[in-house]
């Protein structure tokens, strides 16, 4: 069952330790088949380096197991929420990357500094409430305070980004990273400078009209 997906949501989980933002088996990428509704999300403790497209698991929205043979991700409920109340999110990753949830145990957003974070972010990247984690509490943090920004942060926890689809999620969560480093790094040193908000929405338009070779 939804075998090309499998295969692409294993791809995808293995991309979070090659970019760094992970350790061990935590985080975790999901995505929405569009035609079923159906989630396959990764698989419970296993090992990024040992996945295998048939460890990954199908869940429906209400979190039963369609198909696969391991349990899924203890952060299933998290996703399947955010699903649930987002028809136009296709792909979800949870990360705890080291810059970007600095940010998040201070209970920080990360400020619009950077033409970076203008144009994929199209403003500061948020930071929700300090909420427990297990059940649904921090899809519902996630809902309610992400508003049009692919990226949030969960006070003291980590960081979780979506998208239309799970390759965008994930770049998503890889810019997310390289730009808190940066404004870590800058914070350090000063205070850095805002971006004008009317600068912040000309940047990010531009980005998602015109970068690319079909508009991204």
């Amino acid at each position: 069952m939804l075998e090309e997906l499998k295969s692409l949501i294993c791809q995808l989980n293995k991309e979070l330790p090659k970019n760094g933002l992970v350790t061990m088996t935590s985080g975790n990428v999901s995505g929405r088949d569009k035609q079923t509704g159906l989630v396959v999300i990764k698989p419970s403790g296993l090992s990024f380096e040992l996945l295998k497209p048939e460890d990954m698991v199908v869940v429906d929205l209400e979190g039963n197991v369609v198909d696969g043979t391991r349990k899924p991700s203890v952060d299933t409920l998290t996703h399947l929420y955010i699903y649930r109340h987002r028809e136009d999110v296709g792909g979800i990753v949870h990360t705890h990357s080291n810059y970007a949830t600095s940010f998040a145990a201070l209970g920080k957003p990360i400020p619009a500094v950077l033409t970076a974070i203008a144009d994929e972010f199209g403003g500061p990247i948020p930071c929700a409430p300090y909420c427990q984690i297990g059940e649904e509490q921090i899809g519902k943090a996630v809902v309610e305070h992400i508003g049009q920004c692919p990226a949030i942060l969960l006070q003291n926890h980590g960081v979780f980004t979506i998208g239309p689809n799970p390759e965008s999620a994930l770049k998503a969560a890889v810019m997310l990273e390289d730009v808190a480093k940066t404004v870590h790094l800058a914070m350090l040193r000063g205070n850095p400078i805002p971006i004008p908000q009317e600068e912040v929405e000309r940047g990010h338009n531009r980005y998602i009209n015109k970068y690319g070779q079909g508009g991204c």
